[in-house]
């Protein structure tokens, strides 16, 4: 007489267990990253169009309509940085070859400190060169958690307003370097950069 109610029990367990159960996410997803970035920032004070098309447009020395278009294609991928990075960078390569440079982090919250940064490249690329390059900072919550190696993202280079834009990304952390003059040097995107309080070797 009791196994009848015991079936009906399981069965209802079962049946309220699945309908309760969520499909797992895949935490490298694309959507997975940027849901986790957005929820981050919107606990912090991020940068507008305006700051920052005029920030790039004095640092880089384009015109204020390039940096615009810049900035219009940024913000549709990424939304509203915390920060940025101003600075420097140098290098050369026969095909492999490094990248050097070294700037300021501002954060929006009114932080700053000094950074350097490094990494080897590969690609169409022979050479030397030295340039300014703006970087965009999104879902950085600590100063001290940008000081590690960022791989650049399959995919992400392209030029906007005569200008290049790639993505690197690691632990939720996504930076946007844009660099003017660089042309092919594109192709020498491939690699990672790591981020560091003092100089020292890209590898």
């Amino acid at each position: 007489m009791l196994r009848i109610p015991l079936i009906l029990l399981f069965a209802i367990t079962g049946l309220f267990l699945s309908g309760c159960a969520t499909p797992p996410n895949n935490p490298n997803s694309a959507d997975d990253i940027r849901n986790a970035q957005d929820a981050a920032q919107g606990e912090a004070e991020t940068y507008n169009e305006n700051e920052l098309a005029a920030a790039i447009s004095t640092h880089l020395g384009v015109t204020s309509e390039s940096a615009a278009t810049a900035i219009e294609r940024l913000f549709k991928d990424r939304g509203q940085p915390v920060g940025y990075i101003t600075g420097e960078e140098g290098g050369g390569a026969l095909t492999i070859g490094a990248r050097f440079g070294k700037g300021t982090l501002w954060m929006k919250d009114g932080q700053s400190m000094p950074i350097y940064w490094q990494g080897p490249t590969i690609g169409l690329d022979v050479g030397a060169e030295a340039g300014k390059v703006f970087t965009l900072v999104y879902g950085l919550n600590d100063m001290d958690d940008i000081f590690r190696r960022f791989p650049g993202v399959d995919g992400s280079a392209y030029l906007v307003g005569g200008m290049a834009v790639n993505y690197q990304r690691t632990n939720g952390i996504t930076l946007a370097p844009v660099r003017t003059g660089v042309g092919v040097r594109l192709g020498a995107n491939v690699g990672y950069t790591r981020y560091t309080k003092k100089r020292s070797l890209p590898f």
